[in-house]
């Protein structure tokens, strides 16, 4: 680590020198503007002017891609806060890299093509990192899951296959708020300034708040599978009684306060909440093989169908609490009626 010698320049200003290194690297010179971010404990962040101004681009090379590579590469550089994305190629553009372009658009929230040529195109996200707030995304992200499971679980209570597919339809708007969550998140690491702009006051929270998101995502994955399971089964419902599917539907009312329980501790720092979360896992931790246990006879398949409904619910208990456990580690970062920080 560098040290600087703090000079005073008159009555109340105390002033250091930049690192002619740091300086030369992002053109700062004499009269140039830089912007100062003071965070958390006591750390002070000095940023190049242009890093407010300039406009991020990258180009993708088609060339040696296959359609389904270039699609990733779209959504990587969305991901790692690129404002512009050029995809090119030395010839004309193949028509499946051209249809990947379009795929990714239609996947990426705030993402358009603004020009077009035969070996070319170009794609800009409108995104505007002020617009949101990570907590606001994290809360919508569970929200949107929660909404996904209690369709396919009433899908499957009432054999209605329209259910189910709305449930399935929601999948795209969950991954289109992940993947935005991920670009705000590695935008706000890149650039601490943006921190204050999604409503962080340090970018302490990003690694926990990405594992957050994660988490959240595979919660929508296992809401996803249970409507899958109802559009697989015979007569869209399992292959068993009305005590038991009523079981299932208190276990998925349980699931749904632990997911939503879990998030607002992390938004609020809440470190009672995740007391709370873990307690609500602890009562259902043997749901699962209760309700199982407690079935007839039944062919293998309907039993396998039964299974994997409640082994969806019983995961998203569980990542629900990773969630829980993360919050905690932000809630203890601050001084609360539990904890003085010195």
């Amino acid at each position: 680590m560098e040290t600087r010698k703090v000079q005073r320049l008159g009555p109340s200003t105390l002033a250091m020198t930049l690192p002619a290194e740091w300086a030369k690297e992002n053109n700062v010179e004499k009269g140039d503007e830089v912007s100062l971010r003071m965070g958390g404990k006591g750390t002070l962040t000095v940023l190049p002017e242009s890093a407010h101004t300039e406009e991020s681009e990258a180009v993708i090379h088609a060339k040696n891609l296959d359609a389904d590579a270039v699609e990733r590469a779209i959504v990587a550089q969305y991901v790692l806060g690129r404002r512009v994305i050029h995809v090119e190629s030395e010839e004309t553009l193949d028509s499946a890299h051209i249809n990947a372009v379009y795929k990714a658009e239609t996947q990426l929230m705030g993402l358009g093509v603004v020009e077009e040529t035969p070996d070319s195109i170009a794609i800009r996200c409108s995104v505007d990192p002020e617009d949101f707030s990570l907590d606001n995304l994290l809360e919508r992200l569970e929200n949107t899951g929660s909404t996904m499971r209690g369709e396919a679980v009433k899908a499957l209570a009432h054999g209605n296959p329209d259910l189910a597919q709305r449930a399935l339809n929601r999948e795209r708007q969950a991954n289109k708020i992940f993947v935005l969550l991920l670009r705000l998140i590695f935008t706000a690491y890149q650039n601490p300034t943006l921190a204050r702009a999604v409503d962080l006051d340090s970018g302490f929270p990003l690694i926990g708040y990405r594992s957050i998101a994660k988490n959240l995502e595979l919660i929508a994955d296992n809401a996803e599978d249970i409507a899958e399971i109802t559009l697989e089964a015979e007569g869209h419902t399992l292959d068993v009684d009305g005590q038991t599917m009523r079981r299932i539907r208190e276990f998925t009312d349980q699931v749904d306060e632990i997911t939503a329980k879990a998030v607002q501790a992390a938004v609020e720092r809440d470190y009672d909440k995740t007391l709370e979360v873990r307690a609500l896992f602890h009562e259902i931790g043997d749901r699962e093989s209760e309700i199982l246990s407690d079935l007839p006879e039944m062919d293998n398949d309907s039993l396998l169908a039964v299974r994997e409904v409640l082994v969806s619910l019983q995961q998203t208990a569980q990542y629900a609490m990773r969630n829980a456990e993360i919050a905690a580690n932000l809630a203890l970062n601050e001084e609360s009626e539990h904890t003085t920080i010195n």
